[in-house]
């Protein structure tokens, strides 16, 4: 079966952001917008004649449609074999495994995480190279200046593949596995917990609910949480994917879980609450009386991580994105281990980890993960929690007020400002960049000293380069900060977040209320920025 090679034209906004291409469906469903942006990246490839491709995504709507479309520009182009998930599902993390594990030259993964979904929802494409990572700048700017000028793809007329029919099948002269997407990240799992240990923490009574938000995660929730550690059926809710999320939000935060938060807040409540999202990279962990956040989340695992069996040697060092609280800083202090601070995006620590540098990451928006694989992992941090449970035989709460006399507390929160008309916010960071100089020195209520004021550059300590603009910071002598960025996981104008933290000491008082306690950060924020002058919002999207 010969290839055939498509006339195009190209679209100017196919720049990824740190995860991919993200885009509303309508905009992938633009005449050959698909195929231009996949051909884009094989163009900006070599070496992988005849090597093996990992596809897969988060069963979202269009998911299915865009990868039979990449199984036939796949064989085009050469690829030798395409292992690509039954039912075309598998997590960002499990394809990150799959990578790996078989030694894949690379993978597409077909998702927008925590974006809504359907026909009028979100849709993404991510390139991950061969150490199961997102492919890192030089990549996916060689795939945006391709974009721009592609005048062709590659293509084959044939039928599509049978993604239900687990086994092999023929696309031209390429091979397409379908897999059954869970059983490796299963095993995978098995070698890092103490699995006997968690079954005997469910056998003696302890209840948990798991909120897989009618997305990816809930056949390997069902799988390993109901099947392999033997919870009681009905653990896993919204465990059957959907190309809508069942016209939920899939993002796991105290927003769209907050049923879930509200019920581990009564006596009745289950004694552990977890969600993944749309992806299953992102996770959400919530004890009964106590919201555990991302920051802590990172810190604490970090701190516990030797009681799973997987780590029981130690950990070699934590990285965290610049946002992300300094809490995990004082837990690497203290096991007197490497600390490193990169840009937001996971990409960044993946040199890290190939290096043996690091071996727990985290991301403040719910993102933590480990070596085990090069990407985040919503599913591993629930597992790795319930460990720690099962060792300590203490509570959530419990742990988390102790790990805070040890450590003091980093009271820290996020404000999301969505969809705000991308001019006016690059304005606005553009006008507060130039504030910067000024600065240090200056003296805010409550007696908050500006340290330093910066734009935050990255500097890799394994392969040299230099990421700059990463992000404003604004650093005050006590140890607070205030942090304003322009995410790029959005599709729609742009989400500016606000990132502000105070250091109490171990001695200190921990049981304020987290924006009580920020207010005067909050204030100069504010003050800083002029947001809801320039937005017009008189409060954020989302605070987490």
């Amino acid at each position: 079966m010969t290839p055939k090679t498509i006339e195009t034209t190209p679209y100017a906004d196919q720049k990824p952001g740190t995860s991919g291409l993200r885009k509303r469906v309508t905009v992938y469903s633009q005449p050959n917008y698909v195929e231009n942006y996949i051909q884009a990246i094989f163009d900006s490839l070599e070496g992988f004649a005849g090597k093996t491709l990992v596809i897969g995504g988060d069963g979202r709507f269009y998911n299915d449609v865009a990868i039979q479309k990449a199984i036939r520009i796949a064989a085009a182009n050469g690829f030798g074999k395409v292992l690509v998930g039954q039912g075309g599902i598998l997590s960002t993390p499990a394809a990150s495994h799959v990578i790996r594990h078989y030694k894949a030259f690379g993978g597409l993964v077909l998702s927008a995480s925590h974006n809504p979904g359907g026909p009028e929802g979100d849709f993404g494409i991510k390139y991950n190279i061969g150490n199961g990572g997102p492919a890192p700048e030089k990549i996916t700017d060689a795939v945006f200046a391709r974009t721009k000028v592609i005048t062709s793809y590659k293509t084959l007329e044939t039928d599509d593949i049978d993604l239900d029919a687990i086994g092999t099948q023929r696309v031209g002269d390429m091979v397409v596995e379908v897999i059954d997407p869970v059983a490796d990240y299963a095993d995978l799992m098995q070698t890092l917990f103490d699995f006997d240990a968690i079954r005997g923490l469910f056998a003696g009574g302890f209840r948990m609910t798991f909120d897989a938000m009618n997305a990816v995660t809930g056949p390997f929730a069902h799988a390993i949480i109901e099947g392999l550690l033997g919870a009681p059926k009905g653990t896993v809710v919204n465990g059957t994917p959907s190309p809508t999320f069942n016209d939920g939000h899939p993002d796991p935060n105290l927003v769209y879980c907050k049923d879930m938060h509200d019920l581990l807040m009564t006596p009745e409540g289950p004694d552990f609450g977890a969600a993944s999202d749309g992806d299953g990279d992102r996770n959400l962990i919530i004890g009964k009386n106590r919201f555990v956040t991302p920051s802590d989340s990172l810190a604490l695992l970090a701190a516990n991580a030797h009681l799973a069996p997987g780590y029981k040697a130690g950990i070699a060092g934590i990285a965290r994105s610049m946002p992300t609280s300094a809490a995990a800083d004082r837990v690497a202090e203290k096991l007197g281990i490497e600390m490193h601070e990169t840009p937001t995006g996971w990409k960044f620590f993946g040199n890290l980890l190939d290096a043996g540098r690091v071996t727990i990451c985290g991301e403040e928006s719910a993102g933590t993960g480990s070596n085990h694989v090069r990407e985040k992992d919503g599913l591993w941090a629930v597992l790795l929690w319930l460990n720690i449970l099962a060792v300590r035989k203490q509570s959530v709460d419990e742990i988390v007020r102790e790990h805070w006399k040890t450590y003091g507390r980093n009271y820290y929160t996020r404000h999301d400002y969505e969809e705000v008309d991308a001019g006016i916010a690059n304005t606005l960071m553009q006008e507060l960049r130039a504030k910067l100089p000024s600065l240090p020195g200056k003296v805010f209520e409550d007696d908050l000293q500006v340290a330093y004021a910066d734009d935050f550059t990255y500097h890799d300590p394994v392969d040299g380069s230099t990421s700059s603009m990463q992000g404003v910071r604004i650093g005050f002598a006590d140890g607070s900060r205030i942090v304003l960025r322009l995410s790029g996981t959005g599709t729609v104008g742009a989400t500016l977040r606000v990132y502000l933290e105070r250091y109490e000491a171990a001695d200190g008082r921990h049981d304020l209320d987290t924006q009580l306690a920020l207010e005067p950060l909050i204030g100069i924020a504010e003050q800083l920025a002029g947001i809801k002058a320039r937005t017009g919002r008189t409060e954020p999207s989302v605070i987490t």
